[in-house]
């Protein structure tokens, strides 16, 4: 039977391997790392010991968070990607679609911010397309693909973990879904938690990158000397992210679900929106396996960084399979397929409660 593409989103694994995989041009020898579900590089191999690194998303931007958040957003939703190689970014192509009702001064303060994220970040813009368009809309205002050169021996991807390793988790559960939450719905997060919770919940949203924390964390080693895998739990969450490392490497996990942080203010805010912290999309969560040797460094080497996070389990042989443990019970950990953010989001947003 024909799986159908979704009403809205990415499209699902089947559809992956039925149409796309199947078909992606030239075959080349010098590609060392091509499309595969679950991971969000490719890797091409330079000659000379180097490789490049490639990534590619939408230019995602919300005028209503502000052109501040949104463009710091834009950017680090790019480069976060490209950073789970273990290699910084050196370069940035964007397409730029803009919609018609963009100003100048509107698209001045975008791009001010953008090329300053770019720099702090050390990618040059080499390339790219601007112009608006009828038919062009947020939040999906064109593409980027965003370039890592560096050293054969030092990218990783999700293909690599190992039996054995350490699972660790960045800043815990739900980090995007909360952000997020918080800068639309500041009135109903207020009513329930009060004004000062609620101004306070806004700083989340400047925890949605992991440029620092995949930056931080190769520093202890790569491969057999540290991290041996990295991803960004963006769609599904920790759940998701998790699940999809152990497909790309044929393995499986034991995990320690109390073990993997909730941050007190993003617990409240899913409680309030009734939504799985587990299951939910967090951009700014960094999923880490790492040698075990290795792992107290790493988490050493983050708190240093004021970057919070926690070992949570470890990898083993794809037999055992997919399990999590909570309050001493053995629990099948399983891909949530469906994000409960967007649903929750929707809600909220129907019955009046942004700002």
């Amino acid at each position: 039977m024909k799986q159908e593409l979704p009403d809205i989103g990415k499209i699902s694994p089947d559809i992956f391997e039925q149409i796309i995989l199947p078909q992606l041009g030239r075959k080349r020898t010098d590609v060392l790392v091509g499309p595969q579900n679950g991971v969000d590089v490719g890797v091409v191999d330079l000659g000379n010991e180097n490789v490049m690194v490639t990534t590619t998303d939408p230019i995602f931007v919300v005028p209503p968070y502000g052109w501040e958040r949104s463009a710091w957003f834009a950017i680090h939703i790019l480069a976060s990607d490209a950073v789970t190689s273990g290699l910084a970014p050196t370069h940035i192509t964007m397409d730029l679609n803009l919609p018609l009702s963009i100003t100048r001064d509107q698209f001045e303060q975008l791009w001010n911010v953008m090329h300053r994220e770019c720099d702090k970040i050390g990618m040059a813009v080499i390339s790219g397309h601007t112009g608006r368009y009828e038919g062009c809309d947020y939040p999906m205002i064109g593409g980027a693909a965003v370039i890592c050169i560096g050293p054969k021996e030092k990218y990783v991807t999700p293909r690599m973990a190992n039996v054995g390793d350490a699972v660790i988790v960045t800043k815990g559960a739900a980090v995007e879904a909360a952000g997020l939450f918080a800068v639309t719905f500041p009135t109903k997060i207020a009513k329930a938690f009060g004004d000062t919770f609620a101004v306070e919940s806004e700083e989340i949203f400047w925890q949605m990158s992991v440029v620092d924390d995949a930056l931080t964390a190769v520093q202890a080693g790569v491969r057999d000397k540290g991290v041996t895998a990295m991803h960004d739990a963006t769609e599904c969450g920790v759940w998701g992210g998790l699940y999809e490392i152990a497909q790309a490497s044929n393995v499986g996990m034991i995990i320690q679900k109390d073990d993997i942080i909730v941050q007190e203010k993003i617990g409240k805010i899913c409680e309030l929106f009734n939504i799985d912290p587990y299951a939910s999309i967090s951009e700014g969560t960094l999923l880490i396996t790492s040698r075990q040797n290795e792992a107290s460094e790493i988490v050493d080497r983050l708190a240093d960084k004021g970057i919070l996070s926690s070992i949570v389990g470890e990898v083993v042989p794809q037999n055992e399979g997919m399990h999590y443990y909570e309050n001493g019970r053995k629990v099948t950990l399983e891909h949530p397929r469906v994000d409960p953010f967007w649903a929750a989001f929707g809600k909220a947003a129907s019955d009046g409660a942004a700002k």
